[in-house]
């Protein structure tokens, strides 16, 4: 069985967060920039195996894709193309960063500590292949 990725994408860094081989722990992985990303997944790939990459899919509050969107979905599309053996599925990823920002606060990190964007970015794609994890277990 092969490991799940979590991917928050943004505009400059894209969080990743990957299971154990079992699919039961959800774990940060790094932060790299968006323009590395793809190349990062290929390598990973050819180390680990990987049967699908959830990607954070940003809602506003009514269930609509929000202004983020617009460069997310290019990425998930190149995505699919790129690595077309691996399923590429969407989580909503409402309020991950603030639930990261609180992960932190909760975990004692000092101030300095909590404005490290990049330890956002992995937190927020943990938090949403955890919920991942979560939505499926309940599913079966």
């Amino acid at each position: 069985m092969g490991r799940i990725m979590a991917i928050d994408y943004g505009r400059k860094r894209v969080g990743i967060a990957v299971t154990d081989e079992l699919r039961m722990i959800a774990g940060g992985l790094c932060t790299v920039h968006v323009k590395d990303v793809i190349q990062f997944i290929r390598e990973y790939c050819s180390k680990e195996q990987v049967d699908f990459i959830v990607v954070g899919e940003p809602l506003d509050m009514q269930m609509r894709a929000s202004e983020a969107s617009r460069y997310i979905e290019p990425f998930v599309k190149n995505l699919r193309k790129q690595f077309p053996d691996i399923g590429v599925t969407r989580m909503d990823e409402r309020y991950t960063s603030k639930m990261a920002f609180q992960t932190m606060i909760d975990a004692g990190l000092g101030k300095k500590a909590r404005q490290n964007k990049a330890l956002v970015d992995t937190i927020s794609a943990t938090i949403i292949l955890q919920s991942y994890l979560e939505k499926i277990a309940n599913t079966e």
